[in-house]
């Protein structure tokens, strides 16, 4: 049974509202916990807690100028943002966050598209986000921001592979593509977690340098490497960047709580979505987490970590998982 057009509308504008919100707030709650952590305030001047300075610091984007190089390439470099935060947003609508109701004599499914190959659509967008960061570094016309946008391009391409191929051992597992599918089965055995540990650190640690947090922060490094490939980017248009790296946290996180941890399901079935939510919110913590604990790494130890330690250990994960279920 398939849910009318005008609830997939109404539902689409509910997610992707929401999930904008958790993208301002999480800014919020990354500020506070580093600065619980680290024995200091975190914002607490905007409103009663600081819980105004998510809306402070989106008024002050909107409001503040645009600069922009003189031999900047106009449409890509107007274009390069807003592909970033597109296909951010995009891949989060094939994540299931329910499992589907009935609301009188209509259906509404748990999920923005249930794509049968949703895994490789996650995949496919994510790669092509990467050419809005390396079209913004390119199109600024700034020899910091091409490095910087090249420095990106060289992360992300090379953690894709252990990525992908740390969920193979899922995908045999869940003996499907489709993010509904997988979750389905999790609910029917057991979560994909427990076999599949191996894959889910190197899942885990390969997402962290796809979404360049630290200590895989090297590629915009603001601190001493002038921001990376959007340094010359201000205003809203630096917003949508940093919206889309958010945006691809949360993404990647819901992800991992599908792939993993069984999505919506829970001790108390009905409560799906809020299962679903409270493991997301789990592991946005533990994002934060290593973000306020660890330095950050050298550039040849971020890509010896990738190629001698977590591209092996995802083979072998994937290749055992293999031959583990033909032996069965």
């Amino acid at each position: 049974m398939t849910e009318p057009w005008w609830i997939s509308i109404i539902k689409a504008v509910i997610i992707v509202n929401l999930v904008l919100g958790l993208f301002a707030y999480l800014t919020l709650i990354e500020r506070k916990v580093m600065g619980r952590m680290q024995l200091r305030y975190g914002p607490n001047r905007a409103g009663k807690f600081g819980l105004l300075q998510p809306i402070a610091d989106l008024m002050k984007l909107v409001r503040k100028e645009a600069f922009a190089p003189s031999s900047a390439i106009d449409i890509p470099y107007i274009i390069a943002p807003v592909i970033s935060a597109f296909t951010a947003l995009a891949a989060f609508s094939v994540i299931p966050f329910g499992p589907g109701w009935h609301l009188y004599h209509w259906h509404i499914d748990g999920e923005v598209a249930n794509v049968p190959i949703a895994l490789i659509l996650v995949f496919a967008l994510g790669s092509i986000g990467i050419y809005g960061f390396i079209t913004g570094g390119w199109a600024s016309e700034s020899k910091y921001s091409l490095l910087g946008s090249m420095r990106t391009c060289a992360q992300l391409v090379s953690y894709e592979v252990s990525l992908a191929l740390s969920v193979l051992g899922v995908v045999i597992l869940g003996r499907s593509l489709s993010l509904v599918d997988i979750v389905h089965r999790q609910g029917a055995t057991l979560p994909f977690v427990a076999p599949q540990f191996i894959g889910m650190l190197v899942f885990f640690f390969a997402g962290i340098a796809e979404t360049s947090r630290a200590p895989f922060d090297l590629p915009e490094a603001e601190q001493e490497l002038v921001a990376g490939y959007h340094t010359e980017y201000s205003g809203m248009r630096w917003g949508l960047f940093q919206m889309a790296e958010y945006i691809n946290l949360i993404t990647l996180s819901g992800l991992m709580v599908t792939l993993f941890f069984a999505g919506y399901h829970g001790f108390y079935a009905p409560l799906g979505p809020l299962w679903f939510i409270l493991k997301l919110l789990v592991v946005l913590f533990v994002f934060i987490w290593l973000r306020t604990t660890l330095p950050r790494l050298r550039y040849d130890q971020l890509m010896r970590f990738g190629w001698k330690v977590l591209l092996p250990v995802a083979t072998v994960n994937a290749v055992v998982t293999a031959l583990v279920v033909v032996w069965a």
